[in-house]
């Protein structure tokens, strides 16, 4: 019953804050925190980045291996995206196999990745219906202060981005490396940004207090002209109107172009 009241307390105080425009932290209702992007920190891998967003962070490796492509899809190569909430990142993970909020992270990644056509697939293709080139992306959650979303999938494109392939030829159905590399063939820089519905007021870059007490979170993740290629709801069984929508869509569009800045480099 303690924890019920604490968390009314902070839900009262929260909410009555942001229904005049003020957030616990001093910042706007749309401003993000401080954003941190580091590229190639795994040495092993073939591409990495770690991105810290406020107090969030989060470290993404790519790895580039070979396999059979799918049946409906023989021409192109395979992306698969995974997600590991560490223990350490919060009390609240847990270790063992995925559990329903890592699953929904990768999928959100995932889309975001596959529906803007981020890497050209067509071009890992190394022998129609045979073979392949398989993009792994792994996500790990290295501290969790709310907004898991955004953060993996500012990392996962900055990874990408950073990932290079080996060289190669291709003699009697195998690969034969060559010496160099060359960059991964990336055609679209997708990024998502989320808003939490708190009251009847929505926020981006939720931390950990606001997501705790949020009535529901929306995900928009648009491609490099501004077009949305995936939406997501969830974090409660709160709704948002036709308006919201609309509002969200109209501020999506402009912190989209200025968050994408950060990891695209002109």
């Amino acid at each position: 019953m303690t924890s019920s009241i604490v968390v009314n307390i902070k839900k009262k105080r929260i909410t009555e804050l942001i229904a005049s425009g003020k957030r616990t932290d001093g910042r706007g209702l749309t401003d993000y925190r401080e954003i941190q992007i580091e590229s190639g920190v795994i040495e092993r891998a073939e591409g990495s980045a770690r991105v810290r967003l406020g107090k969030t962070e989060v470290l993404v490796g790519v790895k580039i291996g070979t396999g059979k492509p799918f049946a409906d899809v023989p021409d192109k190569g395979v992306l698969t995206v995974n997600a590991e909430l560490v223990p350490l990142a919060s009390p609240s993970f847990e270790p063992g196999p995925p559990g329903a909020n890592a699953v929904e992270l990768a999928r959100v990644v995932d889309r975001g990745i596959r529906e803007s056509n981020a890497i050209d697939l067509e071009k890992l293709c190394v022998e129609s219906g045979k073979l392949v080139f398989v993009v792994f992306i792994d996500v790990y959650i290295l501290n969790h202060d709310g907004n898991l979303i955004d953060a993996s999938a500012l990392a996962a494109l900055a990874a990408l981005i950073n990932a290079k392939m080996f060289k190669y030829t291709v003699e009697e159905g195998t690969i034969v490396k060559k010496p160099g590399y060359t960059p991964l063939p990336i055609s679209n820089y997708p990024i998502a940004v989320t808003f939490a519905k708190i009251g009847n007021k929505l926020i981006l870059d939720a931390d950990l207090d606001e997501e705790q007490v949020m009535d529901a979170r929306l995900t928009i993740t648009m491609k490099k002209d501004g077009n949305i290629c995936a939406v997501q709801k969830g974090g409660g069984s709160g709704y948002f109107t036709r308006e919201e929508i609309s509002e969200a869509t109209k501020i999506a569009l402009e912190k989209t172009a200025e968050l994408r800045k950060f990891v695209v480099k002109s």
